[in-house]
């Protein structure tokens, strides 16, 4: 038999969405009969962070619904015994914890919580993400963590395992680094990039069958992320991507972009269909109109026989018409556009997203003709912004009828271009750990502080939606004085009722819901209406 293996996932309340990589490493290491078991913070009422998809709610980004109508809650139990109660229940042999760069502190936390029972049985443990993957020294400098995988995890963590269970050393597992006696950090070489065709089916019983569910369109769907292509042919400097095609580059050769074939998206997708009961399928892919015409012709007509609604995001520029109606007639429900910022030569130097404002809003044009919804997100407090150059922003969403507008605050991850630039600029540190997309601002700019972001962020819908004469009160709005919170409350009940939808027939994307988990929207409701993340629509 093989070893046990528990995945630490730190997540907060409101981020639905299953771990794909960890679904994926755990059915990889069970076809080599180790074992799997997660502890998963999503449906703890834990102490940290913020409530991302409530804020988001609260500044009018959202349409609400309620968990509960699939019978959703949040658990009663205190996290921290449920976690040592796990451990001493199944005694593993290595704990695994993935974490994106926002959460690794909750992470962190929750290794500390444990700290005995690691020492006491002499458990391992690794860390792997983008976080760990371009921070690898921050996250060994942590006393708990032993080891760091840096990209894909297939390989190592087979090998990792098969080591373990012999008692040998695997000081030379590809992908992985290690504190050396010197304190430096070896690392092993990067192992060759995976074929995604191989990779199994998601482990899903690794997960409470709650997990599966998720909101979009006012309603709680059971969906499952289905990977098409794994990385993106772009290269915002806001994203990773940039970063991991040079790591890729540089270490083997190759291209960490990678589409699946469409056979074998099919075989998941008739899979998850037919023994999972999915409702609604989340594409998950960075771009998915990242395909060229003939494979878009091959997808369009395998999934007609799917028949089941699906959601993409993707960029304007990969959009016309005869990709929307063929995607439409064939189950597109929703989409999201990254528009990002709508200063042309910000976007492009800064950004390096080299589009035209006239061919975007061209581009948006389309969805609404072909009565597709859709949502445009965007972000705030970028290096070097100002509070003036939002209004950019603000103006071509105006020119942009769309389902919905999302606004975040920019986040220097590890592992991007304008993390360089913020810790050139001295705005970060290279230790600086990065806060959720929903918090506040971590860049203190004299020209543009974080309670001026935070203004924007929470009147940006308004700003868009209103007429300008109305402007002038708004600003007043992004105070957040006595008389600011008040002028913005009265704005947010007015905005509710003018453009929020009020009735079921309102609901234009969910006109095919069930009658009982179709309902009204209510002002009341408003702060509760929490969705998954960025990804993620009304």
């Amino acid at each position: 038999m093989g070893i046990k293996v528990l995945w630490i996932y730190p997540n907060t309340y409101g981020m639905y969405m299953i771990p794909p990589a960890i679904a994926l490493l755990s059915a990889i290491i069970k076809k080599h009969d180790h074992k799997s078991e997660i502890f998963d913070l999503t449906f703890y009422a834990a102490d940290h962070g913020i409530d991302s998809d409530g804020s988001r709610a609260e500044i009018l980004n959202t349409l609400p619904f309620n968990m509960e109508d699939r019978n959703i809650r949040l658990k009663t139990s205190d996290w921290k015994d449920d976690l040592a109660a796990q451990v001493e229940r199944f005694q593993p042999d290595l704990i695994a914890i993935s974490s994106t760069e926002d959460m690794w502190e909750l992470g962190i936390k929750a290794l500390e919580h444990i700290e005995n029972l690691k020492i006491k049985n002499n458990i391992p443990v690794v860390a792997g993400g983008v976080f760990a993957t371009f921070a690898p020294d921050i996250c060994l400098e942590h006393r708990l963590i032993d080891m760091v995988c840096v990209g894909e995890g297939e390989e190592a963590i087979v090998d990792l395992c098969n080591k373990i269970q012999k008692g040998d050393d695997y000081s030379d597992v590809t992908n992985l680094c290690f504190k050396d006696n010197d304190g430096g950090i070896k690392k092993n070489k990067i192992a060759k990039l995976v074929d995604v065709d191989t990779s199994p089916i998601l482990d899903l019983d690794l997960f409470e069958e709650n997990r599966l569910y998720r909101p979009m369109a006012g309603k709680i769907w059971k969906t499952v992320p289905i990977e098409t292509h794994r990385g993106c042919p772009f290269t915002c400097a806001f994203c990773n991507s940039p970063d991991q095609q040079k790591l890729y580059k540089e270490e083997t050769g190759g291209s960490f972009f990678r589409k699946k074939s469409i056979d074998k998206i099919y075989d998941e997708l008739i899979y998850f269909k037919e023994e999972v009961g999915l409702e609604l399928v989340f594409f998950w892919a960075d771009t998915f109109l990242a395909w060229n015409k003939k494979e878009l012709d091959e997808f369009c007509e395998m999934y007609k026989e799917i028949k089941l609604p699906f959601w993409m995001q993707t960029r304007p520029e990969t959009v016309n018409e005869e990709k929307l109606k063929k995607l439409k007639d064939v189950g597109l429900m929703r989409m999201a556009f990254g528009l990002e910022h709508g200063n042309e030569q910000f976007r492009n130097k800064l950004l390096d997203r080299r589009w035209k404002n006239k061919d975007i809003i061209k581009a948006m044009q389309v969805p609404k003709e072909l009565d597709i919804d859709f949502s445009v997100n965007n972000i705030t407090g970028f290096p070097t912004e100002t509070r003036e150059l939002v209004f950019d922003t603000i103006e071509i969403n105006r020119e942009i009828e769309a389902t919905n507008y999302n606004i975040y605050t920019f986040v220097p991850f590890h592992g991007t271009p304008l993390r360089k630039l913020t810790d050139k600029l001295e705005l970060t540190k290279h230790s600086t750990i990065t806060k959720c997309l929903s918090d506040k601002s971590q860049l203190y700019m004299p020209q543009y502080t974080p309670e001026q972001i935070e203004g924007i962020k929470r009147t940006f819908v308004l700003y868009v939606k209103f007429p300008k004469n109305r402007w002038k009160e708004i600003e007043r709005a992004e105070k957040f004085t006595p008389e600011g919170n008040a002028i913005f409350k009265e704005l947010q009940l007015e905005y509710i009722d003018k453009y929020m939808p009020k009735s079921d027939d309102d609901l234009h994307a969910s006109k095919k819901v069930e009658p009982h988990v179709r309902k009204a929207i209510t002002k009341e409701e408003l702060t509760f209406g929490l969705e998954p993340n960025v990804a993620d629509d009304m």
